[in-house]
């Protein structure tokens, strides 16, 4: 973890996303954008930051839901949403509500996954992601790559907090 942490390639920053509580590790100068989706059946703004470094992108996004009941709904949404989106076998992921794998401290619910499939280019990705709530509001906290640092996913992964 030392290695990661003192690697020009990733330069630690903080990241506060504005109207929400949640702290956060990033890598890289995050962008920042913003579409609207339907989570859970529900109409929502998406919030997004990302970066690359290292042969990985690095996200992190946000939704506020109508309805705090609809976040359990919205985390296996939005977990499933990915796996599609690669063309990952769901039955070959891991994870799930059963065993989060990543805590992250301040959340009521938590969903993780690791998985491989393939990016829009149709080349090999692996993705490792958590989906997590507090309230209303929902989250993701992904790496994506075709190789995935260990060092560096305790690093982003562990940074991850609701206070």
């Amino acid at each position: 973890m030392l290695l990661a942490g003192c690697s020009p390639t990733f330069n630690w920053r903080d990241l506060r996303p504005v109207n929400t509580p949640l702290q956060a590790l990033m890598p890289c100068k995050p962008d920042t954008a913003e579409r609207s989706l339907a989570l859970a059946g529900s109409p929502t703004t998406l919030h997004m930051h990302s970066c690359e470094t290292g042969g990985m992108t690095f996200a992190v996004a946000w939704a506020e839901l109508p309805q705090e009941s609809h976040s359990m709904a919205a985390l296996e949404a939005w977990r499933s949403g990915t796996l599609t989106a690669l063309r990952a076998d769901a039955a070959q992921a891991t994870g799930g509500t059963a065993n989060p794998e990543i805590n992250v401290p301040g959340a009521s619910h938590a969903v993780s996954t690791q998985a491989s499939g393939k990016d829009p280019r149709g080349e090999p990705v692996l993705v490792q992601a958590v989906y997590f709530a507090r309230g209303r509001q929902v989250y993701q906290a992904a790496v994506y790559g075709p190789r995935l640092q260990p060092a560096v996913l305790t690093t982003f992964f562990e940074g991850l907090r609701l206070p």
